[in-house]
């Protein structure tokens, strides 16, 4: 009867490789929510990017036609 258990020879460099995969940080899998939560945050910032770009760009262009654009009393 054979009952001694096979040896498993592990090189050094396949020790190494074992222990980096170990001590490499598992990727956390997000639930549906958490990756729906952020994809609505990404594009509320563009949204918000995209909004304060036209309030600048209306801002410059009233001020290039009415240079003077003082509000006037009444």
């Amino acid at each position: 009867m054979n009952t001694k258990s096979p040896i498993k020879v592990i090189k050094r460099d396949e020790r190494n490789r074992q222990a980096a995969l170990e001590a490499a940080p598992a990727i956390e899998k997000k639930t549906p929510q958490e990756t729906a939560r952020d994809m609505v945050a990404t594009v509320t910032g563009w949204v918000n990017e995209l909004q304060q770009r036209r309030r600048v760009e209306t801002r410059q262009a009233i001020n290039a036609l009415f240079p003077d654009a003082t509000p006037q009393a009444s």
